[in-house]
């Protein structure tokens, strides 16, 4: 079987991800920048622009800091750094629970603002009525059951599911849910493993797991832990695969350096009056 799907200039969508069950596993990351969806939109298969941004760019201890506006705000950034990735946003807390209308309002405000292909929100029976209604006006879902991180505060804590014969009757009832009301697929977190490889099996949806199982349809990691950007504690599910903390605080102390004992800038690095070096300086003045 092949490893990767063959290049293509056309924007993965939703419908093309869903018919991916069971077959070459999902490659899905997190986006929140320009740059950095220019870097990944090759690679992957879908781009989320996660909540997580309100922990990872902009220092809440939360997912809860997010607002409809400051997802917006970064799904914009990554539609303009992506061409090929699918790319889906996530709904923030506080702008879908209370009731299908203001879920659709909400969806229909990310997608007409960003040009995302879908949008996600968090839960599964509770959550199945707004799922259904956003399906309805037209909008593909992604759902999220397992580990809740919208849910952190009232769950008292970040909270492995699966651990109990209730909990995983009701993690599979979320499933089920969430298929049902029309989801294009459903993310799996903090769940255990054997539990989220079951539900794999008997839901029709790709499964996207993050401290799942590798038995999931697809698999998603936040950016910033996998390239070793995370200050903090990284999570137990997390590989990292590059170490840019140290690479960043290395080149920032090596800038500090050199500023300090006034070797940069250097003369290839300032503007001379000199004719002689015109056309080699970077551009016309102004």
């Amino acid at each position: 079987m092949a490893t990767k799907l063959p290049t293509t200039d056309i924007r993965i969508g939703t419908e093309l991800i869903r018919r991916r069950k069971g077959g070459i596993p999902l490659v899905c990351l997190t986006a929140y920048t320009y740059p950095v969806a220019r870097l990944l939109d090759p690679h992957v298969d879908l781009l989320l622009v996660g909540d997580s941004v309100a922990m990872v760019l902009h220092g809440h201890e939360t997912t809860l800091g997010a607002s409809l506006e400051m997802m917006i705000a970064h799904g914009q950034a990554v539609m303009r750094g992506s061409a090929r990735a699918c790319v889906v946003v996530d709904m923030p807390a506080g702008s879908y629970e209370d009731s299908a209308a203001q879920a659709v309002a909400s969806a229909r405000r990310i997608v007409g603002e960003t040009g995302c292909q879908a949008v996600k929100l968090e839960g599964g029976v509770d959550m199945a009525g707004q799922i259904a209604a956003i399906v309805a006006a037209g909008i593909p879902v992604m759902g999220h059951i397992g580990l809740l991180p919208q849910s952190v505060e009232k769950d008292g804590g970040y909270k492995i599911k699966g651990r109990t014969d209730e909990t995983v009757a009701a993690l599979m009832a979320d499933a089920r849910a969430v298929e049902k009301a029309g989801a294009f697929s459903v993310v799996i977190e903090g769940t255990i493993e054997a539990v989220a490889a079951d539900i794999t099996r008997r839901i029709a949806i790709p499964t996207i797991g993050i401290g799942a199982s590798g038995d999931c349809d697809g698999q998603i990691l936040v950016i910033d832990d996998m390239v070793g950007l995370t200050v903090d504690r990284v999570p137990k599910f997390v590989k990292e695969y590059a170490d840019l903390r140290r690479v960043i605080a290395n080149a920032a102390e090596r800038y500090a350096a050199e500023v300090r004992d006034r070797t940069f800038p250097g003369p290839a690095h300032v503007f001379s009056d000199s004719k002689a070096s015109s056309g080699t300086d970077g551009g016309d003045e102004t």
